[in-house]
């Protein structure tokens, strides 16, 4: 098998990670496809004899953190860079790769070049900078009750309010009309057959609010081939994994929010 079959596999899955990490599909991408620029230049960043996948994020990461100072100057970008600077990048790094893309902690270790007895440290930095974050008002568009219910309790249990819920399209811009979330999170097939990406289009005229999708199959939305989602979370999810995604979205975020007291 050439190289190029190798990784193709896990393009997707890197473009969602470089997606959350940046926080827009367009420098996510860019990163990525800077990394695939480096590996051809020197294919020796991926040997024959090891995880494929931990050495491509681990290529992605030394990319990634070679430009982080030009990224973080941006001056069209302050807001969110406001947000970032409060987690270490790499606490953010660590908290991303086990909770949204499940590598283990040796793993984690040699995609971020840190030790492994350091990483149960970086995750309880990033976890408690998240726990200070933007309260939200969120609206979970989910055709599944139980995938909603449990939504809601990680939601709640992160501090932030459920201010409605949504199964259909329609729904979904009726409960816009009540209560204006500041966080969306959507399915992407929802109950009368209708889209969850086309429900989030029609919001997202109304009103500017961060979304994080949900769904079984997000490589068919990774394909960076077209404007795609920024955050993506694949179902079945860990609560971690929303966690994660929600903070990352909230950073992001260029809607000024009151902090939490």
């Amino acid at each position: 098998m050439s190289l190029a079959q190798s990784l193709k596999p896990h393009l997707p899955y890197l473009r969602r990670y470089a997606r959350a990490l940046t926080g827009s599909q367009k420098s996510g991408d860019a990163f990525v496809k800077s990394t695939l620029e480096a590996i051809i230049a020197e294919p020796g960043l991926i040997a024959d004899d090891d995880n494929i996948r931990v050495q491509l994020y681990r290529a992605f990461a030394g990319i990634w953190e070679s430009a982080y100072v030009s990224v973080s100057d941006d001056p069209d970008n302050n807001t969110a860079q406001g947000h970032l600077n409060a987690i270490p990048p790499i606490s953010r790094q660590v908290l991303l790769l086990t909770a949204l893309e499940g590598f283990s902690v040796s793993e984690v270790a040699k995609i971020a070049d840190v030790g492994e007895n350091s990483i149960n440290g970086l995750l309880e930095d990033a976890i408690a900078e998240i726990d200070k974050e933007i309260r939200s008002d969120v609206l979970i568009i989910e055709d599944e009750a139980l995938i909603s219910m449990e939504l809601q309790q990680i939601v709640s249990g992160l501090g932030h309010r459920v201010c409605g819920t949504a199964t259909t399209h329609k729904a979904a811009l009726e409960a816009v009309a009540k209560a204006q979330p500041t966080l969306v999170l959507a399915d992407i097939q929802l109950a009368d057959g209708s889209s969850g990406i086309d429900a989030v289009k029609d919001i997202l005229e109304k009103i500017s609010v961060p979304v994080i999708f949900i769904t079984a199959f997000p490589e068919r939305l990774l394909t960076g081939e077209r404007p795609e989602p920024t955050f993506l979370i694949t179902k079945p999810f860990q609560p971690n994994a929303i966690r994660a995604a929600i903070s990352q979205a909230l950073f992001f975020s260029t809607e000024p929010q009151e902090r939490r007291q």
